[in-house]
């Protein structure tokens, strides 16, 4: 309860409203870009209309005859996109019978495209994306995961960005796909999707096909750290389409985006109800996922975190709920609650459209919705202690490595905590709402929880500029807001010392979050606890900063936890001596919320796993090898949304792993998604005892039972 209490004292939705209310009537020159580079088009927010495709819009694709580009581009041309051509640096040919050009310059001056796709390697994608926004090509998906965060910060946007780290977006009205989406799953109609989340979009996108709904504009916003395009803007384009009857809003832990949405959502709601029936005009169904977070740890998504005044899961649950979203906890759920809620309006009927999964309609209701008045998910307590694990996503530097950089490089005063006078935090990191860096600080460090690097105290964010760094003036507005300003020039001279220092720190080392705890000490402030976070991003992609690599202090000490990442899955074993339940699942987003229903449910997970989207058959058997290392493990879920990754391909890994290490624990297996009739044919031919089902409702209730015995 006292989460909970927290967490509703942590929605400050009418803030957010005003503040949402005050950038949407700035004056044009003043509006939050995507950085703080002044775009082509005068404001960010003037670039919205480019993510309105159809029919009509002209697709290219950069790295166009990769392997990957190849068979997305064979499967969209097929479907109806327009692709025009695309784009290899320094080749001149034909690629699929279209036109293959060195430069997007070229491109976009034979070809004209409208919208551009980024299938290049991560540590290619930033240059990839700067092309585009120099040829001026209107939109430009990433799709890209693992991108260095300062890269993305560092982009200037003269068009549209969406992602990194995204599936792209889709109009299913007008056949138009920039993206990897599993078409499949896919039929035209009245349903907007807005998510973080691929794998739970695509859930969201078969439940509503599922339910005759269709879909009308899905826009993946993606799980980093610096989306390209938010939550808010996403869903003012849905507010705007005219196709679209109906929203569903899928979020996550990390950053404060679903509380900005929320806000938005409340101006929403008292604007467009149905005087007849107080029915908003579109409504509006969500889910978030990650209430069960690993406190600390990235949960799969780069930006799947949350810390330094960002709020839990259960806080956006809160907001939400708190101005009328109703909320599920499964997508699964959200077509048939949506048809109902669409069918009791005045007007509306079903959609007589095809139905290819109208056979696999829910059959139970484990998972419940909510609304004002119903019961709150974040009334549910977290299966995890809050005192867990580091940070996945970045390498960092202990105390005492960050007290040497401090000294050396600024002549910093560091040392331990004395136990006298107040502490308070000071940090260089990125505020996520304002897509920039910023000096984030609070008055004392409240109730601090080390592993997390969290605090109960309000944290105030001071953003900047990328390329100028925090001037002066900045400075003087933080010394004031920290109550120094009446305390000499000492005091004034000595933090602006350690900002630059720490500025410099984040530039150099490229720096996620350097926090600090402060204290005062003979007219001066010095430093009492620090730990330096930087972003593991930049190692993958083979260029690490200067001498930061021999600093590494590694995230974790679980074997398991160590080998999955050699293998390029995301592990991490969770907390409970009830826990019973090994999970596997593909995606992030899908992962986090199966272990929330498990929990909802009354089960408990011992472990997140996400394959990732190139999983493999080899990759799967490598899964339950580190799943059964768990001695707690009494059952195994693994809980399947085929995309990119192909549900028949997984099933012939869980039949070669079950075979190869003689399983004694019973596994449950639900497969949904691309191939997923093969799949589960695969699992019902192999003759094994394999619990195969395609409710995840049915199969999750079947896991806990297992686990039971």
């Amino acid at each position: 309860m006292k989460m909970y209490q927290h967490a509703r004292r942590y929605s400050p939705v009418h803030s957010l409203r005003r503040q949402w209310a005050c950038r949407s009537h700035m004056p044009l020159s003043s509006r939050r870009f995507f950085n703080t580079c002044q775009p082509l088009h005068g404001s960010y927010a003037d670039t919205l209309p480019f993510l309105r495709i159809n029919s009509n819009t002209r697709v290219i694709f950069q790295g166009f005859t990769g392997k990957q580009a190849t068979a997305n581009a064979k499967d969209s041309l097929a479907w109806g996109t327009k692709i025009v051509g695309g784009v290899i640096p320094g080749r001149t040919g034909e690629h699929l019978g279209l036109p293959v050009l060195p430069s997007v310059r070229q491109a976009m001056a034979q070809l004209k495209p409208d919208a551009t796709g980024i299938y290049v390697a991560a540590h290619q994608a930033s240059g990839a994306i700067e092309e585009s926004i120099e040829a001026e090509v209107p939109l430009i998906v990433a799709v890209a995961e693992h991108i260095p965060i300062h890269s993305m910060l560092k982009t200037q946007s003269k068009s549209r960005l969406i992602g990194p780290n995204s599936p792209g977006i889709i109009s299913v009205v007008g056949k138009c796909r920039v993206g990897f989406q599993p078409l499949p799953c896919f039929s035209p109609g009245r349903v907007g999707i807005v998510a973080k989340s691929g794998t739970l979009s695509y859930e969201t996108v078969a439940s509503t096909t599922r339910a005759a709904l269709g879909q009308s504009l899905c826009i993946g916003v993606g799980g980093d750290m610096v989306p390209g395009t938010d939550m808010v803007e996403a869903l003012s384009v849905l507010e705007e389409d005219p196709d679209t009857e109906a929203i569903a809003l899928i979020g996550e832990i990390g950053g404060t985006a679903e509380l900005e949405a929320a806000a938005w959502i409340k101006e929403y709601y008292s604007r467009s109800k149905f005087p007849t029936n107080m029915e908003p005009d579109r409504p509006i169904f969500g889910l978030i996922a990650g209430v069960n977070e690993a406190p600390g740890r990235i949960m799969g998504h780069a930006g799947a975190f949350a810390v330094l005044g960002e709020p839990t899961a259960m806080a956006k649950i809160a907001a939400l709920e708190e101005i009328g979203v109703t909320l599920v906890n499964h997508p699964a759920q959200i077509g048939d609650s949506l048809k109902t809620r669409l069918q009791g309006k005045a007007g509306l009927g079903t959609t007589s459209r095809s139905n290819p999964f109208a056979t696999d309609m829910q059959r139970r209701q484990l998972h419940f919705m909510r609304g004002p008045g119903r019961r709150s998910l974040a009334a549910i307590p977290s299966v995890l202690d809050m005192h867990q694990h580091q940070q996945r996503r970045s390498i960092y530097l202990n105390v005492n490595r960050c007290f040497d950089e401090l000294r050396a490089r600024g002549g910093i005063i560091c040392g331990p905590y004395s136990g006298h006078g107040t502490r308070r935090l000071l940090a260089v990191g990125i505020d996520r709402s304002a897509r920039s860096p910023a000096i984030l600080t609070a008055l004392s460090i409240g109730d601090w929880i080390e592993e997390a690097q969290r605090t109960s105290a309000p944290v105030k964010s001071f953003p900047f500029d990328y390329r100028r760094g925090p001037d002066g003036l900045a400075i003087e507005r933080l010394a004031s807001y920290l109550q120094m300003s009446n305390k000499g020039d000492s005091a004034v001279d000595s933090l602006r010392r350690l900002i630059e220092t720490l500025t410099t720190l984040f530039y150099e080392k490229e720096g996620i979050l350097l926090m600090t705890h402060i204290g005062e000490r003979l007219g001066e402030f010095n430093v009492v606890h620090a730990r330096f976070a930087f972003d593991h991003a930049t190692f993958r992609n083979g260029t690490p900063p200067d001498k930061t690599k021999a600093m590494y202090v590694r995230a974790t000490n679980e074997p398991a936890d160590i080998e999955a990442e050699r293998s390029g899955i995301v592990y991490l074993k969770l907390p409970g001596e009830d826990a019973a339940i090994g999970t596997l699942v593909n995606g992030a987003g899908l992962a986090m919320n199966t272990v929330d229903a498990l929990a909802t449910a009354g089960g408990k997970a011992t472990n997140f796993l996400d394959t990732g989207g190139k999983a493999t058959s080899e990759t799967v058997k490598e899964s339950f090898m580190f799943i059964l290392q768990d001695p707690r493990v009494r059952a195994v879920f693994v809980n399947i949304f085929g995309g990119l990754t192909l549900g028949d391909m997984i099933a012939r890994g869980i039949v070669m792993a079950v075979k190869e290490l003689s399983l004694t624990v019973p596994v449950v297996v639900r497969i949904r998604g691309t191939n997923e009739t093969e799949g589960r044919k695969i699992i019902e031919d192999s003759q094994l005892p394999l619990h195969a089902f395609d409710d995840f409702e049915v199969a999750a209730a079947k896991a806990i039972e297992l686990s039971r015995k």
